[in-house]
């Protein structure tokens, strides 16, 4: 067994253990194992069909891209990332692991290998990204009929949101006994988050993670999205990351800031030694407006993400960028040379953190290896521009399919698994009758 993995249940007189990976839609899937056989092992076995679960439970072409055999593959836990379980009773920890066959290769249709695939082209060429996700997401009231429309819960005063109270300090702190105690586990769990708003919708909320490594940052928001709802249902409400959970209110978004620095040095590549704009900089933006809309099913995963991007409704429609300008789906915030760096605000907060940040990553690198030149920077609103992006999941999936340059750097046998996945769960999504259907169709057609 790690010392580093040894040393911390020693330390933390740890009980129990969550072995955990991250499947296609962000779940987390594992076993629970008693400290002593987690230590008598240095790995655990599970089938690898359970990659190629759908957000509903059903298995999608697992024979194809598992084996006909359901065979095992080798999970093998990562020693960064072992963790207290905050809100557990008695001392549990949590590591995630990675997927393997049993030959040590990794498991091409793991989220967190394809990421590792994606780093591994920029460290090739000395390059090291660097990003900075924000997550919004809603306080709801609990409701456990899936046929009622979502609500804001009431607060410490006993009433609901009414209007948006954006960015408002008295709103947020209505929550301060759910805020607080989701702080001491963020900090048990040593999930780096710095600033809390409240956002534009009712009872939205947006936290800012520390800028770092891409893996590391994946695995606190496949984290922190646990400890979220894990703190919501003891204060007796619920959280959610739709992209779109209520009519009327704004959807829900995880940007990514992103640069690229030196892996030596550490300077940002995004910037000249005089402070002006460097050439990759422009061809990270140009590989971005060329492959965003061919990778989106991994920014827009669900039926209901694409709710959140359409017109007047404060998320992109399209590929535009602009200085400072919100309206663009790739904004470039104010900054220094130093910190130069582009915010992908195309992601709903409903993404699988490690295909994400692959796919923007992804998507500038062909950029500056193939020299993508972009368009020119928007200074009116991208808001009134035509759609450029797909308008639904099976739209996105075909792009997906139809774009080899995105399969040569995420893998052909990712690409093939995850729009299994996808077009498993339209299928199911599309047997559903809606309450619009009934209400509009039934006695009017």
């Amino acid at each position: 067994m790690n010392e580093t993995l040894a040393s911390f249940i020693r330390e933390h007189t740890i009980h129990e253990v969550e072995c955990v990976i991250p499947d296609m839609t962000g779940v987390a899937r594992g076993k629970i194992v008693p400290k002593a056989l987690f230590l008598a092992e240095d790995s655990m076995k599970m089938s690898k069909a359970v990659l190629t679960i759908t957000v509903n439970g059903e298995f999608a072409e697992f024979e194809r891209f598992a084996g006909a055999n359901d065979p095992d593959m080798v999970c093998r836990p990562d020693p960064s990332t072992i963790r207290l379980v905050p809100w557990a009773i008695e001392p549990v920890a949590v590591v995630i692991h990675d997927c393997e066959d049993f030959d040590g290769r990794p498991v091409g249709i793991s989220p967190r290998a394809v990421l590792r695939r994606v780093l591994q082209l920029y460290e090739n060429r000395g390059w090291r990204p660097v990003v900075a996700p924000e997550m919004e997401f809603y306080l709801i009231r609990q409701n456990t009929n899936p046929h009622e429309p979502l609500r804001p819960p009431p607060g410490r005063a006993g009433r609901s949101e009414v209007g948006r109270q954006s960015f408002s300090i008295d709103a947020v702190n209505d929550f301060d006994p759910f805020f607080q105690e989701l702080s001491s586990f963020c900090q048990a769990a040593r999930l780096n988050v710095e600033t809390l708003i409240h956002e534009v919708g009712a009872c939205q909320m947006e936290i800012n993670f520390s800028h770092g490594d891409a893996l590391e940052l994946a695995d606190q928001v496949f984290l922190f999205k646990r400890a979220v709802r894990e703190t919501a249902y003891r204060h007796n409400i619920f959280a959610t990351f739709m992209a779109k959970p209520m009519e009327g209110e704004p959807g829900s978004a995880m940007h990514i800031h992103q640069s690229i620095v030196d892996r030596d040095s550490g300077d940002n590549l995004f910037s000249n030694p005089d402070g002006s704009a460097s050439a990759l900089f422009f061809q990270h933006i140009g590989g971005m407006q060329h492959y965003l809309p061919q990778a989106m099913p991994m920014f827009a995963p669900y039926v209901n993400s694409y709710r959140r991007l359409s017109r007047h409704t404060a998320a992109p429609i399209n590929v535009r960028w602009g200085y400072d300008n919100r309206t663009c789906g790739i904004r470039i915030p104010p900054s220094g040379p130093a910190a130069r760096r582009l915010e992908n605000r195309l992601p709903g907060v409903d993404v699988n953190p490690y295909l994400a940040m692959a796919a923007t990553l992804a998507c500038g690198y062909l950029g500056m290896v193939h020299r993508l030149e972009p368009s020119a920077p928007m200074s009116d609103s991208a808001y009134d521009m035509d759609y450029e992006l797909p308008r639904s999941l099976e739209d996105a999936v075909e792009r997906m399919q139809d774009c080899p340059e995105l399969a040569e750097i995420l893998g052909e046998e990712f690409v093939q698994a995850f729009c299994a996945v996808k077009e498993k769960e339209f299928e199911t999504f599309n047997r559903a009758i809606t309450a619009w259907e009934r209400e509009h169709l039934q006695l009017h057609v």
